[in-house]
């Protein structure tokens, strides 16, 4: 029986993946075992940025070492159409203020073109019942960036 490998997705299939995403998972380094985290994203066509929460287990392992693999994906229900991409890189924290404001404001378009719940607002460490607009405001949440991609893995069914 011959086996049947997942062909590979080209730059452009798995960008418009990513363009067209907004969660991903991210697997930090664990003491034993790796942790995996989901987090919303944007994508500005170089870079994945993502909110944290100032606090949690994410943080103390993003500290210890920020190598980490994001994946994005998509599927149907029935999962006869699926697409994935990993990629293995470093985050680190956004610290110019231009770029930090352009990107809360990237997830603020996004929390609104998607009309997402007012509830992810605590996954962005804000009160759900706060102004969306807050997000722009207060600096609850840290900005990370995945640079230095090392590998990336991307894949879709036949």
């Amino acid at each position: 029986m011959e086996i049947i490998k997942i062909p590979q997705m080209k730059k452009e299939e798995y960008d418009e993946l990513i363009r067209e995403g907004y969660v991903s998972r991210i697997a930090f380094q664990g003491e034993k075992y790796p942790y995996i985290a989901p987090f919303m994203y944007v994508f500005d066509g170089s870079f994945l940025y993502f909110l944290s929460t100032k606090y949690g287990r994410k943080n103390d392992l993003f500290r210890k070492s920020p190598y980490v693999s994001v994946e994005v994906e998509r599927y149907s229900a029935d999962m006869s159409c699926y697409t994935f991409v990993t990629m293995q890189g470093r985050l680190v924290q956004e610290e110019d203020a231009i770029t930090k404001k352009k990107v809360r404001k990237m997830f603020l378009d996004l929390i609104r073109e998607h009309q997402l719940s007012h509830n992810i607002l605590a996954a962005l460490g804000h009160d759900p019942s706060d102004p969306i607009e807050s997000i722009l405001e207060e600096e609850r949440s840290n900005i990370w960036k995945l640079t230095g991609v090392a590998d990336i893995v991307a894949l879709k069914n036949l």
